[in-house]
């Protein structure tokens, strides 16, 4: 299994650091919802918890103007990382971090993500949970008034609306999941 000093939490946020701050809320958002995660990490698999950590500070990479290509920042995100050595356990998870899937079909680029493999794991619940509880300033949310805060924030009929209307069972069984392996861990 191959790592970079990006899987580390630190290596991760210097990153996100290089490039996210002008983008504002974006950068506001991503620094709690590495926060959340490392409330989450418990809910994963010690050997993980760095890495949720680290895929938490890089999930929304791919909105920075420099990289951004194809204007879907999942597969933009993974892209970039890939191209500077991440593992590809992280690039996987920016890949498919909070049902990418579903946009990826709505964009006409499923084959393009579906190079990054999408693991099923805790790991994954807990990115999703993070992000999906975790506005867009960095409040926290429930599951329920952040999806409805996307809903708002995107038109009907957009990519991104359609696909997260689509998604919400699948996210909401992430999110549940987690919440459930949380209550199963000590405080």
């Amino acid at each position: 299994m191959r790592s970079s000093v990006l899987d580390t939490p630190r290596g991760a946020a210097g990153l996100a650091e290089s490039l996210l701050p002008p983008l504002g809320d974006r950068w506001l958002h991503t620094q709690a919802v590495a926060g959340r995660a490392r409330e989450l990490s418990r809910c994963v698999a010690a050997a993980d918890r760095d890495l949720l950590v680290a895929a938490a500070w890089l999930h929304d990479i791919g909105y920075a103007r420099p990289l951004s290509h194809t204007g879907f920042h999942p597969l933009d995100g993974a892209r970039y990382l890939e191209s500077r050595g991440a593992s590809a356990r992280l690039v996987g998870l920016v890949a498919h971090h909070s049902g990418a899937v579903y946009e990826a079909a709505q964009r006409g680029l499923s084959a393009e993500l579906a190079v990054y493999e999408r693991e099923e794991s805790a790991l994954l619940d807990a990115l999703t949970c993070a992000d999906l509880t975790t506005g867009p300033t960095g409040q926290r949310l429930g599951f329920t008034e952040r999806i409805d805060e996307i809903l708002t924030r995107y038109a009907p009929g957009s990519a991104v609306h359609t696909a997260i209307s689509a998604a919400v069972p699948y996210l909401s069984e992430a999110v549940t999941r987690t919440e459930r392996r949380m209550a199963g861990q000590p405080m």
